[in-house]
């Protein structure tokens, strides 16, 4: 089977003046189509920068990455954001939502930039799958920190992504709240047949994916099935 994401020799390290912050050191894994995956570790394991890297929202510092076929290290800042458009969807823990806009534009403006047409009944239909269709044409500032989240996860789902990366994708959330956006993004992931992966503090989140890698100091120290998959 090919591989959706691909992890080889994978390090990454700052340079701060003559000091120098290695962040991640010899990673290896390989993710398939449509399972789910959680990175977990304390705080400063790297679990954000591994994120990032695999999404190609910055450059590894040796090794290897290959996301959908493409090997990202060989490509230009706007090759790998053709490659991210393409095949990528994201959900952060702050929404990262325009204010000005209602949830109905949040979701359809990505969409009409990657020149997209007749994109509004695409966005109506997600909205309504994360439960708010009554909601579309609030303002984002209307809105409370759940149903953000909610329209956070319709505009990832938007342009069809085959991997989704989520950043503590409950981190801002109450307990209740969290559980109800963690149904969700489990739900379209299986209905949409996304593979998903995502850092979490949250080990309970983490137990509900298929995998758990495990981070600490940069390394990959333990990589397992979780006890969900295992039980499958």
């Amino acid at each position: 089977m090919n591989q959706i994401l691909a992890v080889e020799n994978l390090s990454k390290t700052y340079q701060s003046g003559e000091k120098s912050l290695t962040v991640l050191s010899d990673i290896n894994f390989e993710i398939e189509p449509g399972s789910s995956c959680a990175i977990i570790g304390p705080s400063g394991s790297g679990k954000t920068t591994l994120l990032g890297l695999c999404a190609g929202l910055d450059e590894a510092g040796t090794g290897s990455i290959i996301l959908d076929g493409k090997q990202l290290e060989k490509l230009s800042e706007d090759q790998r954001a053709a490659v991210r458009n393409a095949s990528v969807g994201f959900i952060f823990q702050s929404f990262n939502l325009l204010p000005t806009l209602t949830a109905l534009e949040n979701v359809m403006v990505p969409l009409e930039l990657l020149g997209k047409k007749n994109v509004k009944p695409i966005a109506v239909d997600l909205l309504e799958k994360v439960g708010l269709g009554d909601r579309m044409h609030h303002y984002a500032s209307q809105l409370s920190g759940g149903e953000q989240q909610r329209v956070s996860i319709a505009r990832a789902f938007a342009n069809q992504p085959k991997i989704l990366f989520a950043d503590e994708p409950t981190g801002n959330l109450d307990q209740e709240t969290g559980e109800t956006i963690e149904a969700l993004i489990f739900n379209l992931n299986k209905e949409l047949g996304t593979t998903l992966i995502l850092v979490t503090h949250d080990t309970e989140l983490a137990k509900r994916t298929d995998r758990i890698l495990q981070l600490k100091g940069g390394k990959l120290i333990k990589d397992s099935a979780s006890a969900t998959s295992e039980k499958a």
